[in-house]
């Protein structure tokens, strides 16, 4: 068991970003693609879309995520034990 304690922590800290076909208003479909966590960047979901569109190129329709973190609100200079939500809606061009 304790040999599988630092293994499940690795996999709990590295993510990675999920793609989930949608439909937008228009009835265009687009690709939402969730990539929260601490181990994923905004990078990780434009990466993410590109290899989804298989390099024909995307178009980004909008974003939603948590705002970046106050210097002040930080703890020695970094940002410890907040959530990032991150998501990105693109369409393949």
């Amino acid at each position: 068991m304790n040999k599988c304690l630092p293994l499940i922590a690795i996999l709990a800290l590295s993510g990675c970003a999920t793609t989930e076909p949608t439909y937008l208003k228009n009835g265009e479909q687009g690709l939402t693609i969730d990539c929260s966590g601490e181990a994923n960047s905004w990078a990780t979901c434009y990466e993410k879309a590109d290899a989804s569109c298989a390099g024909t190129g995307y178009r980004i329709v909008g974003t939603d995520g948590t705002p970046a973190t106050k210097e002040s609100d930080k703890t020695l200079g970094a940002d410890v034990g907040n959530y990032k939500s991150r998501s990105v809606l693109v369409m393949c061009k």
